[in-house]
């Protein structure tokens, strides 16, 4: 059994990889997909050399990668939905389980969002699968994922088009050394956006009642 994934996993990378790059951003979004899924691949390497080769195209590489990966991401989410939770209950009493379902909740779009942004060795299917077994909207999961993925490769190809593709590894240690100073900008960032877009739908809502009123 162990030879036969050996040289599934060798014939993958020899063969179907280049195969499905040579489809374009076709082929980024089904190595995504499979990334995601099951296969793992180094997929911030191959955008970058993709990105490098073809400057023009980055937006939609980086498009096609972050839907095929937000698609591909739903194996391991449903796997959570449909026995998830039996899974974790034989590792921690009921109380710790919701007690973990709580906080999951308050910040669910968070909790996948992050994880989809950060390079490995980010235990992202570990998130994707917690999201399933705490029942995250199908369609929250799936936006999160997708709009993570997206701002991860789109600063990655800025980066590749600067720098060139050793902005791979760059990006990788700079994110590793200063954990905690990216996320804590990451969360200002995003709660800044959020509290713009909650106070402009404020602001549309009250001039829709004042042009009614008059």
């Amino acid at each position: 059994m162990k030879q036969l994934i050996v040289k599934w996993m060798s014939r993958w990378n020899l063969v179907i990889v280049p195969a499905l790059i040579k489809m374009g951003f076709w082929g980024v979004g089904l190595i995504a997909l499979a990334d995601s899924s099951t296969i793992p691949v180094p997929m911030d390497a191959l955008l970058a050399v993709m990105v490098w080769e073809n400057k023009s195209h980055f937006f939609i590489y980086c498009l096609a990668g972050a839907a095929g990966s937000a698609i591909g991401g739903l194996l391991p989410y449903g796997l959570g939905r449909a026995g998830g939770e039996l899974f974790l209950l034989k590792r921690v009493n009921r109380q710790r389980f919701e007690s973990m379902r709580d906080k999951f909740e308050r910040q669910e779009f968070l909790a996948v969002l992050v994880p989809s942004m950060l390079p490995p060795p980010t235990p992202w299917k570990a998130f994707v699968f917690a999201a399933g077994v705490f029942e995250m909207r199908v369609w929250s999961f799936v936006l999160a994922v997708f709009c993570g993925r997206m701002i991860r490769w789109t600063v990655l190809s800025l980066l590749v088009m600067k720098l060139g593709p050793g902005a791979v590894s760059l990006m990788q240690k700079l994110i590793s050394q200063h954990l905690i100073l990216f996320l804590t900008c990451l969360v200002l960032l995003l709660t800044a956006i959020a509290v713009w877009a909650v106070l402009k739908f404020r602001r549309k809502g009250a001039a829709q009642t004042n042009a009614a009123d008059s």
